[in-house]
């Protein structure tokens, strides 16, 4: 590579040992350093914020195991592309198919792949930034193990400041001082390639035969001070929590604000919908079910609508679900339905209660003794729906705010002394 190849680029490590960070993968402990040793590599799908080095990992990984290396890009490759590489990899065994941004994969060029990744006909690398439980089908995830990689830490992002610091030296002639790294390490908030394009516009900002990398000068030539929020980095993660407290706490101005610190930083409008989604189920929910709706409305309009109008949709929902009565009742009653399902197994379904399609199941008593609620008054009658062991377990307990208080009223109409509503 010549001196105008980017810096990112001509730093790329050549070697799993030149890799930094993702230790807990790569470390001499690491899953996928065991991978390699063994020599066998599952197909795997790599989760983590952009500069990580998931790219890098993906092309190391083959290199260590001397497999056949194609790569695809979700943006430009469609399902035609798909099955070329898979029929090039029947003749060549042990193919790895890296797919960069498999995210942004339709339902239809994920199904592509389902048959080679089961058979093995090719060993599937894929990366993304977003939460492959919601993006990646279920189907194909199931046939991977996915590894989260974790933003860089400040002692990785030294490391590679200085050997983009040494390489510059030697290509540029140039003698360079890291005098300062808080706004270096700042703006690249946990991205690597981020951190090495800064770097090296500040060294090729400088003429002269010296240069001298301070806060200052790094401010200066990315032309804007950064907001203090980074969706790559590891303020993501305390941001989105303050901001998913603020709401769960009722107070809209803090709530607004870090939304407007998320807009700022250029976080994913789908994200920040989907945490409202579970936000108005978890923290919400029957206190005021219109917040459901609100939240579900919110996420379809940001997706079709986008920056920079969607910030007035996100806007709203924030703050109506914020100013939202709240019950955590519906979360409470799952997780202890849940736990009982874990502790009594899979209990019968009573015999009232079960379908009767055929004869021979009426005749073994499946439907037998179920009483139509709608035949009697008020439409309700009482009967048991439970298993026999479970019979008067209260796994909902509706929340101490006007809306549940009805529910509770008309519950406690129905099943005061079964329940103790």
């Amino acid at each position: 590579m010549n001196s105008t190849t980017p810096l990112a680029e001509r730093l790329r490590p050549q070697n799993l040992e030149e890799y930094v960070g993702q230790a807990h993968l790569v470390g001499p402990n690491g899953v996928l350093r065991r991978m390699v040793q063994t020599g066998h590599l599952a197909s795997i799908i790599l989760w983590g914020p952009p500069g990580v080095g998931k790219t890098t990992l993906a092309q190391l990984l083959a290199q260590a195991l001397d497999r056949p290396f194609f790569t695809l890009s979700a943006i430009s490759a469609g399902v035609k592309e798909v099955r070329e590489v898979i029929e090039r990899a029947r003749f060549r065994q042990g193919t790895i198919l890296f797919i960069d941004e498999i995210h942004r994969f339709s339902k239809s060029q994920q199904d592509a792949l389902l048959g080679a990744v089961e058979k093995g006909t090719i060993a599937l690398i894929g990366a993304t930034t977003e939460n492959p439980s919601f993006e990646v089908n279920s189907a194909l995830l199931s046939r991977c193990q996915v590894f989260l990689l974790k933003p860089l830490e400040e002692t990785d992002l030294r490391l590679i400041a200085d050997r983009g610091v040494a390489l510059e030296q030697t290509t540029k002639q140039k003698t360079i001082h890291l005098a300062e790294t808080a706004a270096l390490f700042n703006l690249a908030g946990g991205d690597a390639r981020k951190l090495l394009n800064l770097l090296e516009l500040a060294i090729d900002s400088v003429v002269g035969e010296q240069a001298i990398i301070t806060d200052t000068l790094m401010v200066e030539v990315a032309q804007r001070r950064t907001v203090l929020y980074d969706k790559d980095g590891e303020q993501h993660y305390d941001i989105i929590s303050a901001f998913i407290k603020s709401v769960r706490g009722s107070d809209p101005n803090a709530a607004v604000y870090w939304l407007a610190r998320m807009i700022e930083g250029g976080e994913e409008p789908k994200f920040i919908a989907r945490r409202l989604l579970i936000l108005a189920a978890e923290d919400i929910g029957n206190a005021n079910p219109t917040a459901l709706v609100m939240a579900t409305n919110c996420f379809q309009a940001v997706t079709f609508v986008g920056y920079p109008e969607a910030e007035l949709i996100l806007a709203q929902t924030v703050t109506y679900l914020a100013a939202s009565p709240k019950s955590n009742a519906s979360y409470l009653a799952i997780k202890a339905a849940k736990q009982r399902v874990q502790e009594t197994g899979n209990l019968p379904v009573p015999l009232p209660l079960r379908n009767a399609p055929t004869k021979l199941m009426r005749d073994l008593d499946y439907g037998k003794g179920y009483r139509y609620a709608h035949d009697y008054p008020g439409n309700f009658v009482e009967q048991e729906f439970l298993p026999t062991e479970l019979s008067g377990s209260k796994f909902y307990d509706p929340g101490p705010n006007p809306r549940e208080n009805e529910l509770r009223a008309f519950l406690r109409s129905r099943w005061k002394d079964k329940y103790g509503y």
